[in-house]
């Protein structure tokens, strides 16, 4: 679906940075639809694509390497206005005339940048304004037809704009929180010089995204894997709001599940949306198959197998369905190289939902594609999800399995799933759950010493995690609370039987992950 107004398109070309899913995100709350696209893409196609604007994103090369990344040049003729950051800036200027070499200082970090002139890319900006350098290379000269419009200490040329064209250069992220003013300076570029007026909302996202489904969908029926998280459960409420009673949901209750897990997805679709709910209870055939079984790899080969059979078992008594829905995000599609004008290289392989075959014989629709997690959660709230719901933290699919190190028992899991939701309550009450990204338990394979009453006891360790992410490929460990961490802990001891320790986890990702296994 191409789900953007033709009138509020902006490309962001990627030549690497790793803030180019930042500039992206950033455009959208200005409410402003982007696409990250390749960064060799024709100009052709690009005007095929009316932007109403183009930004040049960073990279870790330098313009005059001979195997650098270059754009097509012939955008600069195409009179859509440009914006090039960091990288973008140097390679633009260097195709316009400029000189690029390596800087006699590097900046990196935090940065004074001072805006000499009053240039509509600027308005509203402080005069001396903090921004965030990354970069080893800048743009030394520039000739005639280019006015600097600011600077810093160590560089000389921090903003550029072409006298003749609409194109602009800033050497600094606006993107990155660490640049206070840059929304503005961004908004700026949409608005003023783009021309943009801010068309991309969720209301015009609901209305457009539903019109394409009926469309598409016909009267036939979609089958939604629901997983009780918000992407599964996003994707279903948009398709109940677009072809209703033609919507089957398939739940699978795997028995690793949070605790309340089967009962709020039931509540919010059957109940609440009277959708129609295939809840499979399968909670015996996982745990049989995964008995003893303690390596993590091999725990989620046997979920996955089993996960299959079950699925294509209850889809098949679903009759007339011709279409499987997915949650696919946007960054799912940028990173699996997805999009025909995506980024050239493939950083993974998407899957589509539990691992499911394509020799299942349905027709893949994914109505989320274009969207952040940010903007999923947005969609949520306006299609009337359950804030409860809408806000979860993420839960891999393997489920409890992944958290229960070790051997895989209904006992252990029944300590892990008490334990958790205590953890989850408590982080909920003390107003820290909407503040952290992910946060959950662990029951470890150990056990330790200690004493309860007048006696000795040797029972299970309960690790406790708690992450701050904003896109989960790094993530730092969240600084709860010590009061806070004294009243998880000493709840899980008095109330979960089996439990006489509770630690928590202070790694980073790197070097650790976020999960356990």
């Amino acid at each position: 679906m191409d789900l953007a107004p033709d009138t509020e398109r902006v490309l962001i070309l990627d030549f690497g940075s790793q803030y180019a899913q930042l500039i992206a995100r950033r455009v959208r709350e200005l409410n402003v639809f982007c696409q990250i696209v390749r960064h060799d893409l024709p100009a052709e196609r690009i005007a095929e694509l009316k932007p109403r604007g183009i930004i040049l994103s960073g990279g870790p090369a330098s313009v005059y390497e001979p195997n650098a990344p270059r754009c097509d040049p012939k955008i600069l003729e195409l009179g859509v206005p440009i914006l090039g950051i960091c990288y973008g800036m140097q390679l633009t200027c260097q195709l316009l005339g400029g000189q690029v070499s390596s800087a006699t200082a590097r900046e990196y970090g935090r940065a004074i940048c001072s805006v000499y002139t009053d240039d509509e890319l600027f308005h509203g900006v402080s005069k001396e304004t903090q921004v965030w350098m990354s970069h080893g290379d800048q743009v030394q000269t520039v000739q005639g037809d280019f006015l600097p419009l600011a600077t810093t200490a160590t560089c000389p040329i921090a903003a550029v704009k072409h006298r003749h064209r609409p194109v602009y250069g800033l050497q600094f992220h606006p993107e990155v929180s660490h640049t206070p003013e840059g929304s503005r300076i961004l908004g700026n570029f949409l608005r003023t010089i783009c021309g943009c007026a801010g068309l991309w909302k969720m209301s015009a996202f609901v209305e457009q995204a539903v019109a394409e489904l009926r469309q598409r969908i016909g009267s036939a029926r979609v089958i939604c894997g629901l997983s009780g998280g918000v992407d599964s459960a996003v994707t279903a409420a948009l398709l109940l709001r677009a072809v209703g009673p033609q919507l089957a949901c398939i739940f699978v209750d795997n028995g690793l599940l949070r605790q309340g897990e089967v009962e709020l997805v039931q509540a919010t679709f059957r109940d609440w949306f009277q959708a129609d709910l295939h809840t499979v209870d399968a909670r015996e055939r996982f745990l049989r198959a995964l008995q003893g079984v303690t390596d993590p790899q091999q725990k989620r080969k046997i979920i996955g197998h089993v996960f299959i059979d079950v699925f294509r078992a209850e889809a098949a008594s679903i009759r007339d369905a011709k279409f499987l829905a997915q949650g696919t995000l946007y960054p799912d599609v940028i990173e699996s190289g997805g999009s025909v004008d995506g980024p050239a290289a493939t950083i993974k392989t998407h899957h589509n939902v539990g691992g499911l075959p394509q020799e299942l014989g349905f027709e893949l629709i994914e109505p989320l594609r274009n969207l952040f997690k940010d903007e999923v959660r947005k969609l949520g709230a306006e299609l009337g999800l359950p804030e409860s719901l809408v806000w979860r933290h993420p839960f891999p699919g393997p489920g409890l399995a992944v958290r229960c190190l070790g051997a895989i028992t209904p006992e252990r899991l029944h300590v892990l799933r008490q334990a958790d939701a205590i953890f989850l309550e408590e982080l909920t009450k003390a107003g820290w759950y909407r503040q952290t990204s992910q946060a959950f338990a662990v029951l470890l394979p150990v056990q330790s010493v200690g004493v309860m009453g007048d006696g000795r006891t040797y029972e299970n360790v309960i690790a406790l995690r708690c992450v701050q992410t904003d896109d989960f490929m790094t993530a730092d460990w969240s600084r709860l609370p010590l009061e806070l961490l004294a009243t998880v802990s000493t709840r899980i001891s008095n109330e979960v039987k089996g439990v006489n320790r509770v630690v928590y986890d202070i790694s980073s990702k790197p070097p650790a992950t976020i999960e356990w296994e």
